[in-house]
């Protein structure tokens, strides 16, 4: 360690001019609004109504910007409250909610299941339960939940819930049918809508109806252009595609999020006028991944590995975070990542791996099956 400090040079900037970072909140108020907040909680940490609104802004900021710094000051406003199993119930939900925006899935669940049994109706822990568990793979438990659901939360909100797990579980035709007929007739919110027509474009796209697809995720925009999820599930429909060109205009204003700016790198690579900001990029986003890995932070892994593969060239690499990803996670992309990096490292341990979720859980998605077919 001493021979790394003496090796170090410190950075002194040649004036004051000199831009060492730009604090995302300089230019947008909501953030700015967060620093206020965080400021006053301060002067009393055990304020828990004054900490909910600091966690919920630092999430929304964190899901916003991939930033997650911004979970770390959700946990810092919720460190009163943040070990031990008598947390009041929105304290132990958003404590929940924050574990599983970290990937802590195992931490997530067991606070989780500690709420909802003392509080069964507790709508809001049960939903994020079905989802964690639909992260997991768990789908039988995660439809459990959703039904459970039924007569405490709007109808979209419960088909929505049952779509996502039934859709990954042999099950995705009915599901998607349900889901958007409950869309054609459901007067829900414009965030509950734009949630459900999020995940129906995403069933329609793995069942290969392209147009229905491209559809359900233009009406999604139209309801919020920013969302970032909603971007990066258009930009990869997109790209699978082969429409790179029609990526730009998309993710080109959201590059402070890693997601985003992948997506960009991806489209600029298949485009020759866009050689020179496809370098840049790749650049940019090599570092923001080191940053990652030196602070210990992993819950980018599937980004890193995708990153690694079609940019890098490097599939060993890719494997291995595709490997380190698929134990902690096990969503579509997840699995994606997985088969593309085996079949470019010819490992054919992962690719009878993926053979084998698919065909247990009787997966539909055109593009894996495609892959795999390849690869058989």
């Amino acid at each position: 360690m001493l021979a790394l400090v003496a090796q170090a040079k410190p950075f002194v900037p040649a004036s004051d001019d000199v831009v060492l970072e730009r604090l995302p909140e300089m230019g947008d108020p909501a953030l700015a609004e967060l620093k206020r907040m965080r400021a006053a909680l301060t002067a009393n940490p055990r304020d828990l109504a004054a900490a909910v609104p600091v966690v919920r802004r630092a999430l929304d900021a964190a899901r916003a910007l991939g930033d997650p710094r911004f979970l770390g000051q959700a946990q810092s406003a919720l460190e009163p409250w943040w070990q031990g199993d008598d947390a009041p119930p929105v304290a132990m939900l958003l404590r929940a909610t924050l574990k599983q925006s970290a990937h802590d899935f195992a931490g997530s669940l067991r606070d989780l299941d500690r709420l909802l049994a003392a509080h069964p109706q507790m709508a809001q822990a049960r939903l994020t339960r079905a989802t964690v568990l639909t992260v997991l793979g768990r789908y039988d438990d995660a439809r459990g939940d959703c039904a459970a659901l039924a007569g405490s939360v709007a109808p979209l909100v419960v088909i929505g819930c049952e779509a996502a797990p039934a859709s990954l579980s042999g099950d995705a035709r009915p599901a998607y049918d349900a889901l958007t007929q409950t869309l054609a007739y459901s007067g829900a919110d414009a965030a509950v809508r734009e949630w459900a027509l999020t995940l129906a474009a995403e069933i329609a796209a793995r069942r290969n109806d392209s147009h229905a697809a491209e559809g359900h995720f233009r009406a999604a925009l139209a309801l919020d252009p920013r969302d970032p999820y909603l971007k990066a599930a258009y930009a990869d429909f997109l790209l699978d595609r082969d429409r790179p060109r029609d990526v730009l205009p998309l993710v080109r204003d959201g590059t402070r999020n890693d997601m985003l700016l992948l997506r960009l790198a991806l489209a600029e690579q298949r485009l020759p006028d866009s050689r020179d900001a496809f370098v840049a990029h790749r650049a940019e986003l090599a570092a923001r991944f080191d940053a990652a890995r030196q602070r210990g932070d992993s819950m980018h892994r599937r980004e890193e590995a995708r990153f690694r593969l079609a940019t890098g060239n490097d599939p060993s690499e890719a494997l291995a975070l595709a490997r380190a990803n698929w134990a902690v996670q096990r969503e579509p992309a997840d699995l994606r990542i997985l088969v593309e990096a085996a079949q470019s490292a010819r490992d054919a341990a992962s690719l009878a791996l993926a053979h084998d979720w698919m065909r247990r859980h009787h997966l539909e998605d055109a593009v894996l099956t495609a892959a795999l077919g390849e690869a058989r």
